[in-house]
Formats: C-alpha cells, sequence, structure tokens
C-alpha cells in the first residue's frame, strides 16, 4: 500500500462532519460496542456504590468501593496495556470482552458477601488496560485528520451519555436486585464482543515478533516517550490536573445525598448529582468539537481547562442537590470543551509505534488520580461537610489548572514535536509498506472512569 502522510495539524478550516465519521463502518461497530459495555459497568459502580453506603454508612467505604475499578490501573496499568500491542487490536478486545463476560456471570451468583463482590469486580477490571489500549491504538487506524478528533469527541460523549443512562439504571435496579445489574452488565459484554469481531478487520500486531523486548522494557518505553517530550508531557499534566477533581461529585454523591438531601428523595438527589457532570460532558463535547474548527479549539483549551474546576468552588456555599448538579454539569461541560482537542495534540505528536504503551501510561495516570482523589475526599468527608471539601478541593484545582496554562510550550515546540511524530510515522510506513496514522488518544472519562472517566479513548 502507498505509504502517504495525512496532514494532522490544527487549520483554520470547520471541522469534520459526524456524517463522515459514522460513515466509517469500523467506527459504527467500535461506537456501539463501547457504549454498550459503557452502559453495563455504570449499571454495576452504581448498584455496587449504593449497596455499601446502606450496609455501613459510612461516606468513605462508599467511596472505596466506587475506587475499586481504578486499583488494576495503579497495579499494572501500563504493563497490562503494552500486552495490546503485541497482539491484533482486534483479538485483544474481543478477549477482554469475554473475559469480564464470564467474572460479571460469577459475580451474580445468589447471596455471594460483598467482599468478594468487590474483589470478582476488581479481577473483572483488569482487562480494561488491555482493551481500552487497543480501542485506543486502533482508533488512528479507522479515523484520520480532524475525523479523528470528531470521533474522539463522538465517543466521549456516547461514553458520557452510557454513564448518565447507567447511574439512573443502576440506583433503580439496585433498590430491586443488584444481581439483576451486573447479569445486565455481563449481556453487554457479549454484545460488545460480537459488534467487535464482526464489525472490525482484522490487522496484523504493530509490535512484530522481530520488534519485542522485555515486556518491562517496552512499557518503560511507553513512560519515556510521555514525560521525555515536552508537548506530550504538557498535554498530561493538563488532563491529569482536570481528572484530579472532576470526579469528586460522582464519588461522593451517594454520601452527599443522604447526608443533605434538600428535602428531596435520597436516591434521586443521588442520581441527580451522578449524572450531572456526565450531562454536561456530553453537551462540552458535541457544541465545542461541532461548532468551531481546530483553530479554534486549540485557543479555547486553555480556559476551559481552567474554567471546569471554578465551576465547582460554589460548593463551599451548601447549594441544594439541584444547583450541585448544575455546578457538576458545568465543569462536565469545561471539561469535555478542552479535552478532544488535548486527544487531538497528543495523537499528532506520538510516534504511531507508541500508541498503546502511550495510552497505557495515560489511562492509568488519569484511573489513579481519580482514585486517589475518591478516596482522598472521601475521607476529608468523614471529619468536615462535603460542601467545605469539594468547594476547598476545587479551588486548588483552579491554581493547579493556572500553572499547567502557564506552563503551556509555544507554537513553535508544538509544531516541532508534530513535525518529527509525523517523519517517524512516515518511516514507519515505509519499513513496513503500510499507511501511517496519528498517535494515541490520551485517556477515556469511562476508563474506570475514566470514566472518565473521563476517561480518554
Amino acid at each position: 500500500m502507498e505509504a502517504t502522510v495525512p496532514d494532522e495539524r490544527p487549520s483554520a478550516e470547520g471541522p469534520a462532519t459526524f456524517r463522515e465519521v459514522f460513515a466509517q463502518r469500523e467506527f459504527r461497530a467500535v461506537f456501539a460496542a463501547g457504549a454498550l459495555s459503557w452502559v453495563g459497568d455504570y449499571v454495576a459502580k452504581a448498584a455496587v456504590t449504593l449497596l455499601v453506603y446502606r450496609q455501613t454508612e459510612s461516606v468513605a467505604l462508599s467511596a472505596a468501593a466506587f475506587a475499586v475499578s481504578f486499583l488494576p490501573w495503579l497495579l499494572g496499568g501500563p504493563l497490562l496495556a503494552a500486552l495490546a500491542e503485541r497482539y491484533p487490536y482486534r483479538r485483544v478486545m474481543v478477549a477482554c470482552d469475554v473475559i469480564r463476560m464470564a467474572l460479571m456471570l460469577l459475580i451474580a451468583i445468589p447471596n455471594l458477601p460483598v467482599q468478594a463482590v468487590l474483589v470478582l469486580i476488581f479481577a473483572a477490571t483488569l482487562a480494561n488496560p488491555p482493551s481500552q489500549a487497543a480501542k485506543s491504538a486502533l482508533m488512528p487506524q479507522i479515523l484520520a485528520g480532524d475525523r479523528l478528533v470528531v470521533g474522539l469527541s463522538l465517543n466521549s460523549s456516547v461514553g458520557q451519555a452510557a454513564q448518565v443512562v447507567g447511574y439512573l439504571l443502576g440506583t433503580a435496579v439496585a433498590a430491586i436486585n443488584p444481581a439483576l445489574a451486573l447479569l445486565i452488565n455481563a449481556a453487554t459484554f457479549a454484545v460488545s464482543a460480537l459488534l467487535v469481531r464482526f464489525g472490525v478487520r482484522y490487522r496484523a500486531p504493530v509490535m512484530t515478533d522481530a520488534h519485542r523486548s522485555h515486556l518491562l522494557r517496552e512499557t518503560t518505553q511507553g513512560f519515556q516517550i510521555v514525560f521525555g517530550t515536552p508537548v506530550l508531557r504538557a498535554i498530561a499534566v493538563l488532563v491529569f490536573s482536570a481528572m484530579l477533581f472532576s470526579i469528586v461529585p460522582e464519588g461522593l454523591a451517594a454520601g452527599w445525598a443522604n447526608q443533605d438531601g434538600g428535602g428531596m428523595d435520597e436516591g434521586l438527589a443521588q442520581a441527580l448529582i451522578m449524572a450531572a457532570n456526565p450531562v454536561g460532558f456530553i453537551l462540552g463535547g458535541l457544541l465545542v468539537s461541532r461548532l468551531f474548527g481546530p483553530s479554534r479549539r486549540l485557543a479555547l483549551m486553555r480556559p476551559l481547562a481552567v474554567l471546569a474546576p471554578l465551576a465547582l468552588v460554589p460548593a463551599l456555599l451548601n447549594p441544594a442537590p439541584p444547583v450541585v448538579a448544575l455546578l457538576a454539569a458545568l465543569c462536565g461541560f469545561a471539561v469535555a470543551g478542552m479535552l478532544p482537542m488535548a486527544n487531538g495534540l497528543f495523537v499528532q505528536a506520538l510516534p504511531a509505534e507508541f500508541r498503546a504503551r502511550a495510552f497505557g501510561v495515560m489511562a492509568t495516570g488519569v484511573q489513579v488520580i481519580q482514585g486517589i482523589a475518591v478516596l482522598a475526599t472521601g475521607l476529608l468527608a468523614d471529619r468536615f461537610s462535603i460542601p467545605l471539601v469539594v468547594g476547598v478541593w476545587s479551588a486548588a484545582g483552579v491554581l493547579l489548572m493556572l500553572v499547567a496554562s502557564l506552563r503551556w510550550p509555544d507554537r513553535q515546540t508544538v509544531d516541532s514535536a508534530i513535525a518529527a511524530a509525523v517523519a517517524a510515522n512516515a518511516e514507519q510506513a515505509a519499513n513496513r509498506g503500510d499507511r501511517p496514522s496519528g498517535g494515541t488518544p490520551v485517556a477515556d472519562p469511562q476508563a474506570g472512569t475514566g470514566r472518565r472517566r473521563h476517561a480518554l479513548s
């Protein structure tokens, strides 16, 4: 195949359209598979979080139940993600879906102790790093140029929509039968595996046997490329800072709603707070990506990064749950407005051979930081009021984002990093006789969180 290099740089032209992105058959399959599995995940997460709080009446333990899915990223996220580069991406994604489906069926066994449920959930989430790394590395092979940025925004938005549906459905199902939520999750993994297997074409592994080294060495190279490249490092700092506070309202929602529902039904208040940030994320991702061209999105990235934590500072005033939800939605809007552009820049400045490994590093950072944020604020909320904790935590986030924005590299540094990556991709494509593509999306708001979350995919 002819080795050509697409122009990935931001331009003043209008953005790619949703129709152009959905015209790609493989993207439709990956998009639908991700939406289904995300819905199931959040159904299970909301049910388990509420179940633990009802049994223990502890905000800290409820936050710990929410954060358990982040732990596998801390213990071996980059190492597990590096495995995805050794095998065909489609095979990795299907295998991980099948493994998670089987474990969810085990968790749904009646009368299983809560401790066993949490252990099995942890085991199931061990499949998240390789699955998400494979998906992230596959996306630039399906979409190129601004279509990739818009595709990433669509993926993030549908992930947040799935989060809203999952949280609402999960809190409702938990009141009836928590095991049913886990069966729903298992079914979504089964359908996801089928969609990927028959909707995505086979591609050979990026890393051949001849290029393999020790897995630890390959993983280390992922850290070196992310933190050794000034532009990639700046993006990492910005994204990690955003994740440090945007997850907090969701993680503390059960305790927040039960401590002070403002006369509102506790279950409704929890669902409202948990769903608000994803709703804002959906609107921000779709509107900013669709209404503004690449150059304008780049200019808006840093102001939106500062606005995100600033939106949560009024929590200090102890507002009612509907107002808390509005603040969380505004935070989600700002994060979603800047995240796709950060993803796009990461893609452009990253040599293609480091896709899965760099994603493993970024996704691990996102998941670990989200887990730490939820656990830390949960522990603080056992000693201080939740509004005080969230408000002060977010005010610190404003300062952190201001520092990260002021240290952003200049345009010449960004352009040089993109040019170096393009040249490396062209050389690799010439050696392989293949068509090069971009790098790796930073993270998935559903990676855990990331969700989130917010994770990046």
